[in-house]
C-alpha cells in the first residue's frame, strides 16, 4: 500500500495544489539526505521505493524513498526529508522496538499502524516522542490546534503552540520595596 501511494506522489513547486513534495530547505540538507539514501541503499534490509527527481526540476529536491530496516541501528541522526524507514516486528518484540527507538535519543515524531487499541495505548504511553501518530501520515500538525515539539535531542521543553509555550518567552521579575524600613515619613511618597 505504501509503495502504491508513493508512486502517485508528484514533485515540484509547492505553491501548486497538485504537488505533494517540494524542495528540502537548502542544498546542504539535500546533500545530507542524499548521503543517507546512499548509505541506506547499501545497508538497509530492502529498498521498497525510490523516486527519481525529474531532471527538469531545479533546486534542492530529494526524491522520496521507502527503506525497510531490521532494527534502528542504522539510524544515527534525524533526517528531515522524504525518507520513510519501516521496521516490522513480532508482537512479542514490541517492548524491544520501543526501547530501541527511545535509545536513539531523538524524539520529534513517531508513528504506528495498528488496529489493536491496547498496542496503540501502550505505544503512546512508553514511546519518548513529542508527537505520536496512529494510522496516518506523520506530517501536517495543525498549527494552533496540535502543539508541536519533541523530546531528547529533538526538543527542549514545552511544545510550540502548547499551553505552556508562551512562558518560554517571558522573564518574571519582582521588585519589592519596604519604604518604612528606611525610616522617615511614608506620607511624603504620595506628594506630587
Amino acid at each position: 500500500m505504501l509503495k502504491g501511494a508513493a508512486q502517485l506522489l508528484k514533485m515540484g513547486d509547492p505553491k501548486s495544489m497538485g504537488i505533494d513534495i517540494g524542495p528540502v530547505i537548502h542544498e546542504s540538507a539535500k546533500t545530507e539526505l542524499e548521503a543517507h539514501i546512499k548509505a541506506m541503499k547499501k545497508n538497509a534490509k530492502k529498498l521498497h521505493f525510490a523516486y527519481d527527481v525529474p531532471k527538469a526540476l531545479k533546486g534542492s529536491f530529494v526524491g522520496p524513498h521507502i527503506f525497510e530496516l531490521e532494527d534502528t541501528s542504522l539510524l544515527t541522526q534525524e533526517h528531515f526529508g522524504p525518507i520513510l524507514h519501516v521496521i516490522r516486528f513480532k508482537a512479542k518484540d514490541f517492548d524491544k522496538v520501543i526501547q530501541q527507538i527511545n535509545d536513539l535519543g531523538f524524539g520529534l515524531t513517531c508513528g504506528i499502524h495498528s488496529r489493536i487499541d491496547s498496542h496503540v495505548t501502550y505505544f503512546h504511553q512508553h514511546i519518548k516522542v513529542g508527537n505520536s501518530y496512529v494510522n496516518r501520515n506523520m506530517i501536517g500538525a495543525v498549527v494552533g490546534v496540535q502543539p508541536f515539539g519533541g523530546e531528547g535531542f529533538s526538543g527542549t521543553g514545552p511544545k510550540a503552540g502548547g499551553p505552556n509555550y508562551l512562558s518560554r518567552f517571558m522573564i518574571e521579575r519582582v521588585l519589592t520595596i519596604d519604604t518604612t524600613a528606611s525610616g522617615g515619613n511614608a506620607n511624603l511618597l504620595t506628594i506630587d
